[in-house]
């Protein structure tokens, strides 16, 4: 069988690995864990925008950013790139000494400072050519919310009770009253980062 891209070019897929005799997307626990990893990675990314558009535009003006077409590196250390933009990061990758950073989670850190201090591709530096032979005949991604749903119904882990494992008894619903909570050393203020 055949490598294909979903979502977004880049990372690339076996059929076999994914996909069931009858093209659809196979349950998750009978998929691989590196292109399972991957799979549900992608769910969150393929409407995100381009990571070097968003560093020239920021939050403040996200609606002028390009989505992102294509996926390089890792999970959770990939860049993504609308077509305008990938030359960059080949060039980065091929010339400025990227390609140390392969398959590492820093290779997405290393390429955004690259791009932050100013550098680009020379103009007219080339890009991929890539080939897509029926785009329209892979099934789509599942939605973030199928992705949690499957993975719900596959999980057969065991429930933690985190105030025995604190050593605190169990408070069958009791409220926790204001001086308990300002004895204690959760930080309500605290801004809690997201994956992206």
């Amino acid at each position: 069988m055949a490598k294909v891209s979903i979502g977004l070019r880049g990372w690339r897929f076996e059929e076999d690995e994914i996909f069931t005799d009858d093209e659809e997307l196979k349950p998750l626990d009978e998929i691989p864990e590196d292109p399972r990893e991957r799979l549900v990675r992608l769910v969150s990314l393929v409407e995100e925008p381009c990571d070097v558009c968003y560093l020239d535009y920021g939050e403040e003006e996200i609606n002028r950013c390009n989505q992102a077409e294509i996926v390089y590196g890792e999970p959770e250390g990939e860049v993504l790139l609308c077509p305008e933009h990938e030359p960059d990061l080949l060039y980065w990758f091929r010339e400025e000494g990227g390609s140390e950073y392969k398959g590492s989670v820093e290779f997405a850190d290393r390429f955004h400072e690259w791009v932050a201090a100013g550098n680009e591709a020379p103009e007219g530096y080339a890009s991929v050519e890539h080939v897509e032979e029926d785009p329209a005949g892979l099934p789509d991604l599942p939605d973030q919310q199928e992705v949690q749903e499957r993975l719900e119904a596959d999980f057969e882990g065991e429930r933690i009770d985190i105030l025995e494992l604190a050593g605190q008894e169990e408070r069958d619903g009791e409220e926790i009253t204001e001086a308990e909570l300002a004895d204690s050393d959760l930080d309500l203020s605290a801004d809690y980062p997201s994956d992206r």
